[in-house]
């Protein structure tokens, strides 16, 4: 199996990551791609990437993708993240975020930085 790149977005940054698959999309048939639910729904339905879909972030999602970055099954994390809402799960994200740095996973929050990880050796 190909080694996995995580799509996580928040509710204010969905948008934003449909229109990166859409630009990546053959970059991106690379790879396994996992994704927390709604993300993996949306990025499936625009682009027709085949997305192994985890439960949604704020009921486990972030923490099934946490734990497939500790088994070494996650080449990269792209998690465009909302700076300008709160989120009830927000222990779950720092968790995934923590964990990215300490097994050292590249970890994009943002478009600009998801493309020079794409653009790299993964």
């Amino acid at each position: 199996m190909a080694r996995s790149v995580a799509l996580i977005a928040h509710d204010g940054k969905k948008e934003d990551m449909v229109a990166f698959a859409k630009a990546n999309s053959e970059v991106l048939r690379a790879f396994h791609l996992i994704a927390t639910g709604t993300t993996g729904s949306l990025v499936h339905d625009e682009t027709g990437l085949e997305i192994e879909r985890m439960m949604s972030g704020p009921v486990g999602g972030d923490v099934q993708i946490a734990a497939r970055v500790v088994q070494g099954e996650v080449a990269a994390v792209i998690f465009f993240v909302d700076q300008l809402s709160a989120h009830p799960h927000d222990p779950d994200i720092q968790t995934l975020l923590r964990l990215c740095n300490v097994h050292n996973i590249p970890l994009a929050t943002n478009p600009a930085t998801a493309n020079l990880i794409l653009s790299g050796d993964l």
